[in-house]
């Protein structure tokens, strides 16, 4: 007699619904565990507007590359060694060159604030053509521009590659990771600094990382009872503007140094992120759940192909074929309507959701659904 698998389903739907239970318990846990409230420091809050990084990008060739740079139907290395050669002053004619030896890159890179001539950067080098692997190759000497079309690095160097690829013979291949991308470690090297001006009027302002209105408030009230009153001033939910007191107008960095300092109470908000690749689900200390039924229907089709071979007789003309067979099973779990009571504490909503009985990834479901409704009082974030 075969078992029904029914059964089997259903225990082991209970074990993932009792896993994802635990898991949100465990969150509401380490959450609303007892912890004394504490202050951040306002570097860890704010940047000061002017003092930011600045995108680098160039064009450049690699070269000694072991027979995996491009080829002919990529004439962009080709072109852009030649150029290069003759710059040096070589004459050679393109026919002498193994292409597959080199290849054409785009490099980019990051230049932070205050970055000053003779400062080192990483650069990261990726393929523009079609070569097959970059490992072993070394970047020629490449021109690192600005936005503003204008050159402030020089790169050049061993590229580091993070994976590798085997090719056999008969034309099987191994890979790991990308070997179209690498990186330099320190090999750009600054040649020009950006001006950054963050004092302008006697004002430097400072730029929220999260817009709020409340911290923006609760920035400026610090800042004022660190520098006297008016020292400050909320412009919007983004930016907070301070006056710079007449003793450090020489010295605006040991004033930026000393507002460093200033603890602010951060505002923090509900917020529920959900990943449907991963199917993880993370909860915040101050979500809330209205009231709301839900009802959950589960819905499983099976399909399974099991073509016949179809042979005819001794004597009888015909060839032999497949003739396909499919046998389709739909199977619906029974499904009740569950009301579930508000819940003021993530222990709360995570005891509410484990009542459903549910898989992570039909939970993810059930929770975009009750954004839906407006019975979810928190952001849903969906990666």
């Amino acid at each position: 007699m075969s078992t029904s698998p029914a059964p089997r389903r259903r225990s082991r739907t209970v074990r993932l619904a009792r896993a994802v239970t635990s898991a949100l318990c465990a969150i509401a846990v380490l959450v609303l565990a007892p912890t004394h409230a504490r202050a951040e420091k306002l570097r860890d809050l704010t940047e000061v507007a002017g003092a930011r990084d600045n995108q680098l990008i160039g064009y450049g060739v690699v070269t000694g590359l072991n027979g995996s740079g491009d080829d002919a139907s990529a004439p962009l290395a080709m072109q852009s060694t030649l150029a290069m050669l003759r710059r040096l002053g070589v004459q050679v004619d393109h026919q002498q060159l193994r292409l597959r030896n080199i290849a054409a890159v785009m490099v980019t890179g990051t230049m932070p604030p205050f970055s000053q001539p003779g400062t080192k950067l990483d650069i990261t080098v990726s393929s523009v053509g079609n070569a097959r692997s970059l490992e072993g190759g070394v970047l020629v000497q490449t021109v690192l521009k600005g936005a503003d079309r204008k050159a402030y690095a020089i790169a050049q160097g061993s590229l580091t590659i993070g994976g590798f690829a085997v090719k056999g013979k008969s034309g099987t291949t191994v890979q790991s990771g990308t070997v179209t991308v690498g990186r330099i470690s320190q090999g750009a090297l600054i040649e020009r600094a950006i001006e950054t001006k963050f004092v302008i009027d006697g004002k430097l302002r400072l730029s929220l990382r999260k817009p709020s209105f409340t911290l923006a408030s609760r920035i400026a009230k610090a800042i004022d009872d660190s520098l006297g009153e008016g020292s400050a001033s909320a412009d919007n939910g983004g930016s907070v503007s301070v006056v710079v007191p007449e003793e450090l107008a020489s010295k605006p960095v040991q004033l930026i140094a000393q507002l460093e300092e200033l603890e602010v109470k951060a505002e923090r908000g509900a917020r529920v992120v959900v990943s449907e690749r991963t199917q993880t689900i993370v909860a915040g200390g101050d979500v809330r759940l209205a009231p709301v039924a839900v009802v959950h229907g589960n819905l499983t089709i099976v399909i399974k192909e099991r073509p016949r071979v179809s042979q005819p007789g001794a004597l009888a003309a015909g060839a032999t074929t497949t003739v396909p067979r499919s046998d389709v099973t739909v199977s619906e779990n029974e499904t009740s309507m569950q009301y579930l009571d508000g819940a003021a504490s993530l222990a709360d909503l995570a005891s509410a959701l484990g009542t459903l009985g549910l898989t992570a990834r039909e939970l993810i479901s059930v929770l975009q659904a009750l954004k839906t409704a407006g019975a979810l009082e928190a952001e849903l974030v969906v990666e």
